[in-house]
């Protein structure tokens, strides 16, 4: 009779982990050869599996390419919540300082995919390209919709509100790109926060003062 396995001892890994396995190899060999230097070769051998393994999730390097991109973006987007302006216990100064705070820290704890999408997505090929395009028009038109409610509201200076828009997403993304490659620290997320909202404010942004703490409250020691 054949010997049965053993409980716990099968080497068969689950679909999520292998398509993960694969999705953060594949990560890391674009963030240091580029997109188009990078063959499939190159992915299978950094995750450590064979290349049908590969097939069996991803038609090419382009689609795994997309699903990075897609995963990050769905990231960046539920790191922002909608600003309630007649929330007394939540001020909006408080409100964007939270927003800002989360979209630096989402973006330092994905230091590669930051690095991806702000120096590497683009000149992929065309279609994509236009996916990427797509991405950006989307954020911008969120933005701007949103600047438009402020000045509405007397929160927003006046201005065209597409304009302001570029002009906020293009600081944003210079500041979160330089961050990545000098190496910032997560912990140095409270100072990026600062320094942007100190533009905002300077700039079109018209908030009360912050009433209450603008950080998280963490959890005090017992001495």
């Amino acid at each position: 009779m054949a010997a049965r396995r053993k409980p716990g001892r099968s080497n068969t890994v689950p679909k999520t982990e292998r398509r993960l396995q694969i999705l953060s190899a594949a990560r890391d060999v674009f963030a240091k050869r580029g997109y188009h230097q990078t063959t499939i070769d190159d992915i299978v051998l950094s995750a450590g599996v064979a290349r049908g393994t590969f097939y069996l999730y991803f038609e090419d390097k382009r689609a795994v390419f997309s699903d990075l991109i897609d995963r990050f973006a769905v990231k960046l987007t539920m790191a922002i919540e909608h600003i309630v302006t007649d929330d007394p216990l939540r001020p909006v100064a408080n409100q964007v300082q939270d927003n800002i705070r989360s979209v630096v820290r989402t973006c330092l704890s994905e230091r590669t995919m930051t690095k991806i999408l702000f120096t590497g997505a683009v000149g992929v090929d065309p279609e994509f390209d236009r996916k990427i395009a797509t991405f950006y028009d989307t954020v911008v038109q969120l933005l701007t919709e949103s600047l438009r409610d402020g000045q509405t509201l007397g929160i927003v200076a006046d201005g065209e509100p597409r304009v302001l828009a570029y002009l906020s997403i293009g600081a944003f993304k210079e500041l979160l790109y330089q961050a990545v490659i000098l190496g910032l620290s997560e912990e140095s997320a409270e100072v990026l926060l600062q320094q942007m909202y100190n533009f905002l404010r300077q700039g079109y942004l018209r908030v009360s003062e912050i009433m209450g703490p603008s950080k998280p409250v963490r959890s005090r020691r017992k001495n």
